[in-house]
């Protein structure tokens, strides 16, 4: 069991939000739901308080805090995505549901959640030691809402847009 488990404070909506993050990616899924033994601020005896679950194998947790509390960019969830593909499964996902895309490849889910949606093949880009083509990958990432991989792979190798 992981010692650092992240939990997330929703009204009510904890295990409609954990169904819906599972869903988005390979190795997710639901992994215990504790209701409440009696009535309390958070809900109706009976009611979810607590749903554990994980994303692609990160371990996270749903809590039914009682009330409504807003989130800030300042914490998000990335998700490393394998390629294009996934990128655009999880951006379109996130935003079919009512998410709010931002830039940089950041994008707020309907629960107010800041998600980054990033191919693993960034981290190779900017981790480069031919720091001009990392710089080149990075202003081409600035300038994206949802990242495209080609796009970054051709301002990485200094190659024209078009």
């Amino acid at each position: 069991m992981s010692k650092l488990v992240p939990c997330m404070w929703f009204n009510g909506d904890a295990e409609e939000a954990a169904k819906f993050y599972v869903s988005l990616v390979p190795n997710s899924n639901i992994t215990h739901i504790q209701r409440n033994v009696a009535d309390n601020p958070s809900g109706k005896e009976g009611s979810v308080l607590v749903v554990e679950f994980t994303v692609a194998g990160q371990p996270l947790v749903a809590l039914n805090g009682g009330m409504k509390v807003e989130y800030t960019h300042a914490l998000s969830l990335m998700i490393h995505c394998d390629d294009q593909a996934q990128v655009d499964s999880v951006w379109n996902a996130i935003l079919a549901h009512g998410g709010k895309e931002q830039q940089c490849g950041w994008i707020y889910d309907r629960y107010g959640v800041s998600w980054q949606v990033v191919p693993k093949v960034m981290f190779d880009f900017l981790s480069s030691s031919d720091k001009a083509a990392a710089a080149r990958a990075m202003q081409a990432m600035m300038k994206m809402v949802k990242l495209d991989v080609e796009v970054l792979r051709r301002a990485f190798e200094g190659k024209s847009a078009a």
